[in-house]
């Protein structure tokens, strides 16, 4: 029997609809992937095109599928299990791993706001704005968003605050890099060299951080995804995960080009040292305003999916209330988590400001807590997911053999870059 012609979906109707709904599931995988370029991420890409050139370049390149084979395990879990990472940790091996996991979460969560505060302060000062207004500004503003928002909105402000990291795709452009010198240095890799694996381990603790796990499969969860999105988000993460290396690139292009021609021996500890370097090579209007916006953009959706990510994660261990679908007076402990996490990142900056230097030692950080990041991540999939949503065959061992080689080459390098190893 023939459908009625009512019923049948013309490819333009499928289209649309499908334009639709994945525009509806967009947003965890893009918003962590933006975060994921943060104030730390600058520097270390900074730094690496300073004192390597083009060297560090092709490792960007690398750690887009490495950070998508990652990023799309908390998918899977979030859209099959419906649970956050720390609930599904505390469930499948016990409370005592998700205290150590959630604690994990912890220390990465105090080192990513010291960086993303210190760059708001940096730029903040570039233009003559007091540290203490500048950061008392910033906090108002994550509070309002978050308490007096639901998931959706939050997700929204997300997006266009980090949509400001475009601009470090003008700065690069104006660096105007040198093709040659770009070929030569994605050939030459010192692996030999202990300053150059240590800023290799930086770049790889840059790009998978303990609280992108925990924040996007949170997200997931809170947002609700159910299986049939599950295409959907592994778009969203896999336009993120390419996005959010383009953006490193760019900075470490812009960086090489210019900043490592003339002074490859200069210490870029802070954004402001970066910006100044900038100036003379691109002029006041890049250097300063196209740079300066583009990493307040990178600072701020930092600091919301970090503080976020401590909320749900500590949230998911102790059982407590943990949704942006909840008013605050409903979820008191996971809104007043992430407002602590706020105020007492912006505070230590404000009174410690020399903590900006340990920019690139917190993302070697994240690189040592690698083997307990992704040990969780793994053992989840293959034994919390339900048995046909398991990495099977080929891309299992792919799986295995990616995350135990990104964990140990973090571990590797970090250790032998602080003479430990």
């Amino acid at each position: 029997m023939d459908r009625p012609a009512s019923d049948v979906l013309m490819p333009a109707q499928s289209s649309r609809r499908g334009w639709r709904t994945f525009l509806l599931v967009m947003g965890p995988g893009l918003v962590v992937m933006l975060a994921d370029t943060d104030v730390g991420s600058i520097i270390t890409a900074a730094q690496s095109g300073v004192q390597w050139g083009y060297r560090l370049l092709l490792l960007q390149m690398v750690l887009i599928p490495v950070l998508f084979i990652v990023q799309e395990l908390t998918v899977r879990l979030g859209v099959f299990t419906g649970q956050g990472h720390g609930e599904l940790i505390r469930k499948t091996f016990g409370t005592g791993w998700a205290w150590l996991s959630v604690s994990g979460l912890g220390v990465a969560t105090l080192g990513a706001l010291l960086t993303e505060f210190s760059g708001i302060a940096g730029v903040g000062e570039l233009f003559g704005i007091p540290r203490l207004l500048s950061l008392s500004l910033t906090v108002i503003m994550l509070l309002t968003v978050v308490l007096t928002g639901s998931y959706r909105r939050v997700e929204r402000v997300a997006i266009t605050l980090g949509l400001f990291e475009f601009a470090f795709f003008v700065v690069a452009w104006r660096a105007h890099p040198h093709g040659a010198e770009v070929a030569r240095g994605l050939v030459h890799m010192p692996l030999g060299n202990d300053a150059y694996l240590y800023l290799v381990a930086a770049n790889i603790g840059a790009v998978i951080m303990p609280w992108m796990i925990f924040y996007q499969q949170s997200a997931v969860a809170d947002k609700k995804l159910q299986p049939h999105h599950y295409r959907c988000a592994q778009w969203d993460t896999a336009i993120g995960s390419v996005l959010t290396q383009l953006v490193m690139a760019a900075i470490l292009v812009a960086a090489a080009a210019t900043i490592g021609k003339r002074h490859p021996h200069a210490s870029l500890n802070t954004i402001g040292d970066i910006t100044k370097m900038l100036v003379p090579f691109l002029g006041a209007d890049v250097g300063r305003v196209i740079f300066g916006l583009g990493t307040i953009g990178a600072a701020m959706v930092a600091a919301i999916v970090v503080s976020l990510a401590s909320a749900w994660g500590f949230g998911e261990v102790t059982g407590y209330r943990h949704s942006l679908e909840h008013h605050p007076l409903e979820a008191p402990w996971f809104y007043g988590i992430y407002a602590l996490a706020v105020i007492a990142g912006a505070a230590v900056v404000d009174l410690v400001p020399n903590l900006v230097q340990l920019n690139i030692g917190v993302e070697v950080m994240n690189a040592l807590m690698l083997p307990l990041v992704l040990g969780f991540l793994v053992a989840l999939a293959f034994k919390a997911l339900p048995p046909e949503h398991r990495p099977k065959g080929p891309y299992a061992w792919l799986v295995v053999a990616v995350s135990g080689l990104t964990a140990a080459l973090g571990v590797y390098g970090g250790l032998t870059g602080i003479n430990l190893f």
